[in-house]
């Protein structure tokens, strides 16, 4: 049926177009509610299409890099694998960051700040777990490999999702957790005398270059890595135009550097360069700077909004500004020094310098607003203060002193706001060198603003017979109240649990150790009982033989481990349920079977090995569940000799006082 308009309806066709008007405009709605999520998934692919066009580009690069012998064409590879992991890095933060915060709202006006460096994460390839470890659980444990499917396929899924780890909270948990699991993997796998094999390969996070080793610590190390690199994308992730903000920032940013220093004091002759003791220290004083610079802006919030008018509030931060100025001043001399700026991207050191310039200028601003503003009391208290001004001169060790006529403080707020606007224009100059930085137009947006604040000062200041001024700022003493502390990550705090606990305790169960397993064996109480002596748990130790009685007539020696009791495993048995299980046994006995421990066997030579380094669970900051008697075990890493137990065959005696000899 077909609607037609009526003639003889004087406001039907002014209706008719209003309710054409208003269909179309719903239509256009909803056409652009559709098109939002369309044009995003298209954006999204077309992020995933050159991600795999670099991913292409760099595995094209990496075979060329192993082929080839001639100096001049690696390097030219390493420059371009540099470029290309670069670009990977940008892609991979732009795909998740328009996965999670989409409709996040940007600070404008006075709140922008001068952007953070974060630090990309290593990458790395996919592992086969699986066939190694079920060799090993079948040679070496002598269990059926085909029972562990399960943990290993755990295994492999964590690892794979450390590869691509959340940037928040979440994402540290499941760094920390694999991390948690390489120390039970090695504990129990991994050892002088057999160890799986496994190639672990790694990208370098600064050059993109590939490095693989077969030790587990270079694993470990990566992982760690990874875990600094991430406090620094969490870092530079928060809105510091809040306290609290600065506050999370300055948090991740000292958590990073703890990182970094818990690499550079363990770890030495890494393969990759971004894990070199040069570049560690570097990122360690990075990070260290920029939660300083994160610190003064805490200061400076808290300044503007409760006292922005008090003058020993801004000469405190001027000092503060003049310490975050000479922090940057050391990182960027630590990146311009070799080798550390031969791979290390052009845009960090200027951004450096840059921002070395940009708080030197501040403090100076500051130190001027201290001098022309504020009450009387205030200038009381500022001619009372410590020295904050260098001395010009070795034979001048106090340093001028805060001027008392207010014209002299007005001309030297004049000369401290001269060196404020030369510094900011200096930065500004900086900035406009660098290629890469020019594309950060917040980071020109902060120093112009800043350079107008201080012109917008000096002009206030200004004076028709200022002609003949000599007088010359001094230097501002750098120094802070609230000096940022550098953090070990808390590993400790995350409960992890072994996923191959099933093998048994690892003071005993592992490859560090050789067994053989006897029984099962059938007993049966005598006059004297069985006549061993049991101490110890999990697993319950025979810590003596009578002669002559039921365990030795049935095979049963000193050293051996209970490890099956009636076909009950109980390798984490106490000591009391074991010995309450046989003083239950009646006249039917009870059928024992145990491990009885064998020699170590001297370590395979295979010609000139680089020296190992020896990390304890305490030293990382992670301790994981082991029995009371055993040691912590040791986390290997590279350049420091270990020292070998000559006595590796048995375990420590145990110390449990409640020892009994079974009846």
């Amino acid at each position: 049926m077909i609607l037609e308009e009526r003639p003889d309806d004087p406001g039907a066709g002014e209706d008719s177009a209003r309710l054409q008007d208003d269909s179309s405009i719903r239509k256009g709605c909803d056409s652009l509610n559709q098109n939002q999520p369309s044009q995003l998934q298209s954006h999204r692919a077309r992020l995933h299409q050159q991600i795999s066009k670099e991913l292409r580009m760099r595995t094209g690069a990496e075979n060329l890099y192993r082929a080839t012998s001639n100096t001049w064409v690696r390097e030219t590879v390493a420059l371009e694998l540099s470029y290309v992991n670069s670009n990977l890095q940008l892609l991979k933060e732009e795909l998740a960051e328009l996965s999670s915060s989409v409709d996040v709202d940007q600070p404008e006006g006075e709140s922008v700040t001068i952007p953070m460096i974060p630090l990309g994460l290593k990458e790395t390839k996919e592992l086969d777990w699986a066939t190694p470890l079920k060799e090993l659980i079948s040679e070496h444990f002598g269990e059926d490999s085909a029972s562990y499917e399960t943990e290993i396929q755990e295994l492999e899924d964590l690892r794979q999702a450390t590869r691509t780890p959340s940037r928040d909270e979440e994402g540290l948990d499941l760094l920390a957790a694999y991390y948690g699991q390489l120390c039970f993997l090695d504990a129990r796998f991994f050892s002088p005398a057999r160890s799986p094999r496994l190639l672990f390969h790694w990208y370098d996070s600064l050059t993109g270059v590939p490095a693989q080793q077969r030790a587990l610590a270079f694993e470990k190390g990566s992982v760690l890595f990874n875990i600094g690199a991430l406090h620094t994308q969490i870092g530079a992730r928060q809105d510091c135009s809040c306290t609290e903000g600065t506050s999370h920032a300055t948090e991740a940013f000292q958590r990073a550097a703890g990182a970094f220093r818990l690499l550079r004091e363990n770890f030495s002759h890494a393969p990759s360069p971004d894990m070199s003791a040069a570049s560690l220290s570097m990122l360690e004083q990075l990070m260290v700077a920029q939660a300083q610079e994160c610190i003064f802006r805490g200061l400076l919030l808290t300044a503007s909004s409760d006292t922005p008018n008090n003058s020993p509030a801004q000469l405190q931060l001027a000092q503060e500004a003049a310490q975050v100025a000479a922090e940057y001043g050391l990182v960027h001399r630590a990146m311009a020094q070799p080798p550390v700026r031969d791979y290390l991207p052009a845009s960090w050191t200027n951004l450096a310098h840059v921002k070395a310039e940009h708080f030197c200028a501040l403090a100076h601003y500051h130190a001027a607003t201290a001098l022309c503003e504020g009450s009387s009391a205030d200038k009381d208290e500022l001619s009372r203060r410590e020295q904050v001004f260098q001395p010009s001169t070795a034979g001048d060790p106090q340093g001028p002193t805060l001027p008392q006529h207010p014209e002299e403080r007005r001309k030297l707020a004049k000369a401290h706001l001269k060196r404020a606007i030369l510094g900011q224009e200096e930065a500004l100059r900086l900035h406009t060198l660098c290629r890469v930085l020019r594309k950060v137009d917040l980071l020109q947006v902060v120093v112009t603003q800043a350079l107008r604040r201080s012109l917008a000062k000096y002009s206030e200041l200004e004076r028709e017979d200022d002609f003949f001024e000599a007088v010359e700022a001094p230097d501002i003493q750098p120094k802070t109240h609230q000096a940022p502390e550098v953090r070990v990550p808390s590993l400790s705090q995350m409960k992890v649990t072994d996923f191959f606990h099933r093998l048994g305790p690892l003071s005993v169960f592992s490859t560090k150790n050789r067994w053989r397993l006897v029984g099962p064996v059938h007993m049966t109480p005598g006059e004297g009982g069985f006549g061993f002596t049991l101490r110890g748990d999990s697993p319950v130790l025979i810590a003596a033989v009578a002669p002559g009685g039921q365990a030795e007539s049935a095979g049963l020696k000193e050293g051996d481990y209970i490890v099956s009791v009636n076909g009950r495993p109980c390798k984490r048995w106490k000591h009391v349920e074991v010995v309450a299980q046989l003083r239950g046994v009646g006249e039917e006995g009870v059928s024992l079977q145990v491990v009885s421990m064998l020699p170590s066997p001297e370590p395979r030579s295979t010609g000139p090995r680089r020296p190992a380094l020896l990390w304890s669970q305490r030293e990382c900051g992670f301790e994981t569940p082991m029995p009371a008697r055993a040691r912590p075990w040791p986390l290997l890493g590279w350049s420091r000799k270990t020292k070998q137990s000559k006595t590796g065959s048995h375990p420590d005696p145990c110390t449990n006082r409640n020892c009994v000899t079974c009846p």
